[in-house]
């Protein structure tokens, strides 16, 4: 397993940008496929954005399309999400964890172990 920790978050006006960061702080972070989620208040989690171990693939859910970027570096055991032209409705605490299931899934089950996750708030 990979265990993972957010930071980045923080308040942002709506259309604008943030990045947010998952490091590593124990396992093999190259070798695994990762994934973020979001959760706001009162709502389920839900799937945001995934990538291949090597980085050099990637899928969205259809609302992040085209506004959010997500990348990884193996050499500093990091994921980024580049989140751009921001919405009020990306108020959430986003978590990124390792896929434990096939590539393409969307289903919270397929990830894990979760951290603590980051809060980004974005005001109107």
């Amino acid at each position: 397993q990979v265990h993972m920790v957010e930071s980045g978050g923080g308040l942002v006006q709506a259309g604008g940008s943030l990045r947010l960061s998952c490091a590593a702080s124990a396992g093999t972070f190259s070798i695994y496929n990762m994934g973020w989620f979001r959760q706001a208040p009162g709502k389920e989690r839900e799937f945001v954005a995934a990538i291949f171990w090597s980085g050099s693939l990637t899928y969205y859910a259809d609302a992040m399309k085209g506004r959010f970027t997500n990348s990884k570096d193996n050499d500093k055991n990091t994921l980024y999400l580049q989140m751009d032209r921001m919405q009020t409705g990306d108020t959430a605490v986003y978590y990124c964890a390792a896929m434990n299931g096939r590539w393409g899934t969307q289903f919270e089950a397929d990830f894990g172990p979760w951290g603590p996750g980051t809060q980004v708030t974005v005001s109107s």
